[in-house]
């Protein structure tokens, strides 16, 4: 799940701590990057964009790549309408705001779906970054429904809304809200901007 990189629609928090333009260039850098990661040829990759009126597509993003759009509704519902529309494969979801996911996550995802009807990756505020499911043609109709969404009951309230479908849980990873989480993740900051560099591990 992806936005288009503009300055005060986009990681609006860590524009507060960083300024509006800075927080847009830096996710422009971490999606691009991300991109270029976790492309495979295992998996095809498709972005979902939010769409933002009369605002292109950043050139950071791969021609080639599909496109579909996340929809109207909440985080819930634009996540419920992608996993829908995939019916006989399994699919999964992720968001673009977090450094550290590498291949071996989206392949360890793919492993537990194999024997899970959902997968999910927690993230440390708990939420989560990662949502998956083997195939899409009977998702509960209470999935992500009555979710706490940016809370730390955000996960807990997605596992409730399966209906005593079973999930297993792949890496506990961050995502970037603040300066302070930047600086955790060891990009170097300077008086004027960001330098984005690979996180330290």
């Amino acid at each position: 799940m992806v936005k288009a990189p503009v300055a005060g629609r986009v990681k609006t928090r860590l524009g507060r701590d960083i300024g509006m333009t800075n927080a847009a260039w830096w996710y422009r850098h971490q999606t691009a990057r991300l991109l270029r990661q976790l492309c495979d040829p295992r998996w095809l990759i498709v972005l979902a964009v939010a769409k933002t009126p009369n605002q292109p597509d950043p050139p950071i993003w791969p021609k080639e790549l599909k496109r579909v759009d996340q929809g109207t509704g909440d985080i819930g519902q634009r996540m419920k309408r992608l996993l829908a529309r995939f019916q006989k494969t399994p699919a999964i979801i992720i968001g673009s705001d977090i450094p550290w996911i590498k291949k071996r996550h989206i392949a360890e995802a793919y492993k537990r779906l194999s024997k899970n009807q959902f997968v999910f990756g927690p993230s440390t505020d708990g939420g989560f970054w990662l949502v998956g499911a083997p195939r899409c043609t009977s998702l509960p109709n209470s999935i992500f429904k009555n979710c706490r969404w940016s809370t730390e009951f955000a996960l807990m309230d997605a596992k409730r809304s399966l209906s005593d479908r079973n999930s297993e849980d792949v890496a506990t990873l961050s995502d970037v809200d603040d300066v302070n989480d930047l600086l955790e993740f060891g990009f170097a900051m300077t008086t004027k901007n960001i330098r984005v560099s690979e996180p330290h591990e």
